[in-house]
């Protein structure tokens, strides 16, 4: 089932995966409330004018889609619009739900280890290391926040990728291979929140 969705970018890096993943979302790109290559520019106007259209957007939204590049930190929206997105926002009596969130890790030089290093565990396991200096700790603080957590492996303790985090990390290739599995996910984990520990602000420890 098609979701409402808004996709969280920088920019400057990020522009032409945002132009993939609105493409690889097909029929469902009807769905989509941000911005597009035909979006106005909003360069010159006010913050609270850029936080005002950037709500608009957002509100009436199910699943964020954050786009995971190596300078995104630089962004002066992204984790504002992560917050948002996670907050339960009242207008003209209605109260938005929390989102669902999924990231989308872009590729450099066909590969994501500016991000991701893969470490094959004492048993055989094979996870991923995380740069978490990449990341925002809006992001950090949702991830590994199962209430009760359930291992993917009891022996090496690691987590599934897709069940273990309420924000999951998914390479670019294969979210455009599949959009809709990875935004029902994070709709389904949006659905039931509660069994999550929710980081719903900008530097919360």
């Amino acid at each position: 089932m098609a979701r409402k969705t808004f996709i969280s970018y920088k920019f400057s890096e990020a522009q032409d995966l945002r132009d993939r993943v609105i493409e690889a979302l097909g029929e469902d790109a009807t769905y989509y409330k941000g911005e597009t290559a035909d979006s106005p520019d909003l360069t010159d106007v006010t913050t609270e004018t850029i936080k005002r259209n950037l709500a608009d957007m957002m509100y009436d939204t199910s699943v964020t889609i954050v786009l995971i590049s190596p300078d995104m930190r630089q962004s002066k929206w992204i984790d504002w619009e992560i917050e948002y997105c996670l907050k339960e926002i009242s207008r003209k009596g209605r109260t938005s739900k929390t989102n669902g969130l999924v990231g989308v890790v872009q590729k450099i030089d066909e590969q994501y280890d500016w991000l991701i290093t893969k470490v094959t565990k004492q048993d055989g396991c094979t996870s991923r290391s995380i740069d978490n200096s990449k990341l925002y700790s809006i992001i950090t603080n949702n991830r590994f926040n199962r209430s009760v957590s359930s291992y993917a492996c009891d022996v090496c303790k690691t987590f599934d990728s897709l069940s273990g985090s309420y924000f999951s990390l998914v390479p670019e290739r294969d979210f455009l291979g599949d959009p809709e599995l990875y935004i029902e996910n994070a709709f389904e984990k949006s659905e039931a929140s509660d069994e999550f520990d929710l980081a719903k602000l900008r530097n919360q420890t």
